[in-house]
């Protein structure tokens, strides 16, 4: 009986161990991911914060005369709708050439500096509309029509800069092939009229995107 006993006791002592053994390597896997996760975001943190920096110091003295911007999550904002397009149309106009012609050589070399293109997931050109569109009659032909424009002046922007005669261009456009890209927005990212009209060069950095396949 006290042989069955210890036996049992024996047992129940090693299935403690082994659901503690269990219990701890969770808990060290949990730690270690949230390790990984703080560390990552302090390293987006940092390297979006660098940047902002370096862009405002680039472009601080332009943004006016571009009628321009440089948001807190770095994207690159030109809201000028006079300058940009022709109402409806995709045709860049000339002086928003000449615009994207002084920006887009000092705005790649800042980010194909070694610090900052290994960190670059994406670079994207987005076009954004208004929600209306005139003689359109019905909502569906309001979203395609917008869709559509907003494409096409993407693809416009990102033609024009990555064909530009510049040294920086043509020495990094293996990387702008890799991570250049297009987007139609229409109006999914709505502002007041006068600022719906835009295009912007947004940043999507790996840290941000690692974050994310974390927390999934």
């Amino acid at each position: 009986m006290n042989r069955e006993w210890i036996s049992i006791s024996d047992m129940m002592s090693g299935l403690m161990l082994v659901f503690l053994f269990i219990a701890i390597s969770f808990m060290v896997k949990v730690e270690a991911e949230k390790q990984e996760v703080i560390d990552i975001a302090i390293e987006y943190r940092d390297t979006k914060a660098n940047i902002n920096e370096a862009l405002y110091e680039e472009f601080e003295n332009d943004l006016e005369n571009w009628n321009a911007t440089i948001t807190q999550d770095n994207s690159m904002v030109f809201s000028s709708e006079q300058v940009l397009f022709e109402v409806s149309e995709s045709k860049i106009n000339p002086a928003f050439k000449a615009i994207l012609k002084e920006f887009f050589s000092r705005y790649i070399k800042i980010l194909t500096q070694e610090k900052y293109k290994d960190e670059i997931l994406e670079l994207r050109v987005e076009g954004h509309t208004s929600d209306t569109w005139e003689n359109a009659t019905s909502k569906e032909e309001i979203y395609l029509k917008n869709m559509q424009l907003s494409q096409e002046r993407a693809y416009e922007v990102l033609s024009y800069c990555y064909s530009l005669d510049e040294d920086v261009i043509k020495s990094n456009r293996p990387w702008l092939e890799k991570y250049f890209r297009a987007n139609g927005m229409a109006f999914s990212k709505l502002k007041e009229l006068e600022k719906s009209r835009r295009v912007e060069f947004t940043i999507v950095m790996k840290s941000e995107d690692s974050v994310y396949k974390i927390l999934k």
